[in-house]
């Protein structure tokens, strides 16, 4: 009968459940690199071939699904993250040692960029779009002047900052080794990412992912370049919140535990004590009196089997020497 092989709650979790499938390194980094693409793919280039007069599938909900499909297709492989936040997340609670963490986010650029570059490649061929770059500007994250609705600096650090925290609070919540519905991770990062960016969008096209948010700057005008460091910092600042928030839990309920077997020994120890405490004054000559008359029969109890083993060897015996 084989033993399951044990995984180490990092970024390849959920790979080996079933067969003992523990990829290495180079594969994780590739799963994550091509699931960062896909979703540059899908999350940029939805918004920016969507014709207005026909919108059939909004762009928040194309990043969701997105995220969806290259966790489900790929998460088994690396765990999922394509997002520099979630690994960030990952390293706070512990999960990823910080070597696989810098490599997971170095993995996640070069397929953030290499998606966004083929994006800019099918614009450069679209005879009405006469300049790519600003056609990226309209899906780049900004701020200020150029964001949709005009919002400050102040505004967009805090919602990509409350964003980054929630998206991977939920990711870290449906990964847990303790959440039954873990097989679910998939649609619940997916649908939490959909609904942030349907936020982000009207802030100022923020990404909750700072892989996007280069791919794209890569490729627009000079000013993406500029404000692009709050697209960055935002989600690590949002990422270490909840991931010592969830490292604080765990550790609670690490100690809880700890706490409930240390006062079910010194419950023990406390009656065990409470038992002994009955051998002072007369209680002491009971108890000895109850001690001696067990010796005693036990005594009587290990003689009594010689007894009778005598009696029945001389019952057995005794013919035998008579004759």
């Amino acid at each position: 009968m084989s033993t399951p092989v044990s995984v180490p709650p990092t970024d390849h979790r959920q790979s080996a459940g079933d067969n003992g499938f523990r990829p290495g390194l180079l594969s994780r980094l590739g799963a994550e690199a091509f699931g960062t693409l896909f979703l540059v793919v899908a999350g940029l280039g939805v918004p920016l071939f969507t014709l207005p007069q026909s919108n059939p599938l909004p762009g928040a909900l194309a990043g969701g699904l997105a995220v969806t499909a290259a966790m489900l297709a790929f998460g088994y492989i690396s765990g999922g993250h394509f997002n520099p936040a979630i690994t960030l997340g990952n390293l706070v609670a512990g999960r990823i040692g910080i070597a696989a963490a810098a490599a997971y986010i170095g993995a996640q650029l070069v397929g953030a960029a290499a998606g966004a570059l083929a994006l800019f490649g099918i614009l450069r061929t679209v005879p009405n779009i006469p300049d790519a770059r600003t056609a990226f500007d309209t899906v780049t994250a900004g701020f200020g002047e150029h964001s949709v609705i005009q919002t400050s600096m102040a505004g967009v650090l805090l919602v990509e900052v409350l964003g980054a925290a929630l998206l991977v609070a939920v990711f870290l919540g449906m990964t847990a080794r303790r959440n039954s519905h873990a097989a679910a991770a998939p649609f619940a990062v997916g649908l939490a990412f959909a609904v942030l960016l349907q936020l982000g969008q009207a802030l100022g096209n923020a990404p909750f992912n700072p892989a996007r948010a280069t791919a794209s700057a890569l490729f627009s005008s000079s000013w993406a370049l500029e404000q692009l460091w709050l697209f960055w910092v935002a989600p690590i600042v949002g990422a270490g919140i909840a991931g010592l928030v969830f490292r604080g839990f765990a550790d609670a309920r690490g100690r809880t535990a700890a706490l409930d077997a240390d006062l079910s020994d010194d419950e023990a120890d406390a009656g065990s004590d409470f038992a002994d405490g009955f051998d002072d004054d007369g209680d002491q000559k009971a108890a000895a009196e109850t001690r001696s008359a067990e010796e005693h029969g036990r005594a009587g109890a290990d003689e009594a089997p010689e007894a009778g083993r005598d009696e029945a060897r001389d019952f057995f015996d005794g013919p035998g020497k008579q004759s």
